[in-house]
């Protein structure tokens, strides 16, 4: 029923919009009219410059996965944190486009500065950045919030501190005053980290929100996760899980400071708990106060033809690509997984097409024949398999036959409650080949949860990854190192792949000084793991969000997985807000 009903409207998005049949090959998005119509708002700012002032209202089907600055790894969440609440060392320029993927210094007065071989790094602090209750930003609040996110009851967070920092194998935060010696504050406003490995990339890690400042006397364990302390524009006033966050202005943020965050709205609520259908139309429709909302989540597929063939809704899209690849991640450790033949089965049985078709068809997808996104081969995948996008069933059945499954066999599959639509074409097109898949929902707060504990989740799962930026260094060894799975809170890798030669080559390719020469070896790599097949690369989708009238300054922040850039976005007439 729901397939069918995800055709028809496909069917009509094509008829009326003129940009081919969904469910078609297209993989870059168009058809046979070329220019894609869910694009035309790409690359810039909607809606003019806002105003200062009003109520931003952001209309939420979920909760947050995670707003503690050491537990926050997930796109969408990453973006509202560090462009509202707290600030990180580095971050990335406001701006639409490519542009958003420039490196500009945040907390910190410049990129930092590499010694011993880019061993060592040092950051100096910029002075005057306080806290929302007036007290000043130090280095040891830094310090202190990278200790933190190695604790075992604080999991989610980046990887990138335990991966590179010195001394950190084994370490558990500082619960009991342990401290990291490769973290050093000579003085409150210098910062320095010592690497167990050159590593040139280290100001991109000092984006992530692992990064920012948290005073000790501040930290409340878990439960900071519902009050973390702000040192950017704005401070938490109240938050009901589930149901309501409402922000206000950090009156001690100073803007001389932060050549980021604009800070337009006065207040920003974030209504959770909506119903997803509910949101679209409310957006598109746009009346009294959802004039001046925004959505969290995407455009569901269903709405498409509500708004390509309007133009005057079309004119409040925006739908940049979230530069992340949709991935089926199958158990690897566990039977029939840990055989690659039925790995590879499900490669050659997945029907990409059907699946791109419940994802909206090509306006709003990519198909994928590479792990890594396009952006990461220079505008283009390689295709190393050559396996159809409807699949191939007679050689899936072939290869189950050569692994002694020749009946197939039975598996579960974990998604977000919102993927429900592409895992029951995922469903349909590996049932053709004997594989029966039973799809198990999650709400979208607690998925990341659910599949980070590996001993209790599914065999397979339906999930993504974003580079952090433009380096397979940021990709492969996080989806496929098998060294960094936790028991809880594992990210990345939900195939649990553990291949030794696989991992002798990322340490290869990580030792190498020519970036060209190691952007080569990642995207050979790439291809070596996909003929293992512990994953399948489905999709690279875009983030569609649906504007409302009195929104402006909105684009979709590429390094922020296409979500709309909070730093920058406001109201074209504060008054007509509500709230």
């Amino acid at each position: 029923m729901k397939k069918r009903t995800l055709i028809a409207v496909a069917t009509a998005l094509a008829a009326t919009t003129a940009f081919g049949a969904a469910g078609c090959s297209g993989s870059k998005g168009q058809g046979s009219g070329g220019k894609n119509p869910a694009t035309a708002n790409q690359g810039a700012a909607v809606g003019g410059t806002p105003q200062k002032g009003g109520t931003l209202t952001v209309l939420s089907n979920q909760d947050f996965t995670h707003l503690d600055p050491a537990r926050n790894w997930v796109m969408s969440d990453m973006d509202f944190g560090t462009r509202l609440l707290y600030r990180t060392l580095v971050t990335y320029k406001a701006a639409p486009g490519t542009a958003g993927g420039e490196l500009v210094p945040d907390l910190a007065t410049d990129l930092g500065t590499p010694s011993n071989g880019a061993k060592t790094w040092t950051f100096h602090l910029k002075k005057g950045i306080k806290y929302e209750d007036g007290t000043p930003v130090t280095a040891q609040d830094i310090k202190y919030n990278v200790e933190r996110s190695f604790s075992p009851d604080l999991p989610g967070g980046s990887d990138y501190p335990a991966r590179y920092l010195a001394g950190a194998e084994g370490y558990q935060g500082p619960a009991q005053g342990k401290h990291l010696d490769s973290i050093k504050t000579p003085d409150d406003h210098t910062i320095v980290f010592e690497l167990r490995k050159p590593f040139a990339e280290f100001p991109n890690a000092t984006v992530m929100p692992n990064f920012a400042p948290t005073p000790k006397e501040k930290d409340k364990g878990p439960q900071y996760d519902n009050r973390p302390f702000s040192s950017g524009p704005y401070k938490i006033e109240s938050y009901e899980r589930g149901k309501k966050l409402v922000l206000v202005r950090n009156t001690h943020w100073a803007a001389s400071t932060d050549a980021v965050r604009k800070a337009y709205p006065d207040k920003l609520v974030v209504v959770m708990g909506l119903k997803p259908n509910q949101i679209d139309d409310r957006l598109i429709a746009s009346q009294g106060p959802d004039a001046s909302a925004v959505s969290w989540a995407a455009l569901r597929p269903e709405s498409a033809a509500k708004v390509l063939p309007n133009a005057e809704v079309k004119k409040r899209l925006i739908a940049e690509s979230t530069n992340c690849t949709d991935m089926v991640q199958m158990h690897t450790g566990k039977a029939p997984f840990n055989e690659v033949k039925v790995r590879q089965a499900v490669q050659y049985a997945l029907d990409k097409d059907s699946v791109l078709t419940a994802s909206g068809g090509p306006a709003f997808n990519d198909l994928s024949t590479a792990y890594m996104p396009a952006t990461l081969f220079d505008g283009k995948q390689p295709d190393t398999l050559k396996i159809p996008a409807t699949g191939d069933v007679e050689k899936a059945k072939q290869l189950l036959k050569e692994a002694g499954k020749p009946d197939g066999f039975e598996t579960k599959m974990t998604v977000p409650t919102g993927d429900k639509g592409r895992a029951e074409a995922i469903q349909q097109s590996l049932g053709k080949a004997g594989i029966k898949v039973t799809i198990e929902t999650v709400d979208p707060s607690a998925f990341y949860a659910t599949i980070g504990d590996t001993k209790n989740r599914t065999d397979m799962v339906y999930t993504g990854w974003c580079p952090d930026y433009p380096s397979g260094s940021t990709f492969l060894p996080f989806v496929f190192d098998g060294r960094f799975i936790k028991e809880k809170g594992n990210s990345g890798n939900h195939s649990l792949f553990r291949d030794k030669p696989t991992m002798k080559r990322m340490d290869d390719i990580a030792a190498m000084t020519d970036a060209k020469q190691a952007n080569a070896a990642w995207r050979k790599l790439d291809g070596e793991i996909l003929a293992k097949s512990p994953a399948v690369p489905v999709l690279v989708r875009r983030w569609p969000l649906v504007l409302g009238t009195n929104i402006a300054g909105a684009y979709g922040q590429t390094s922020f997985g296409g979500q709309l850039d909070y730093a920058t976005v406001g109201l074209k007439a504060p008054s007509k807000s509500q709230g």
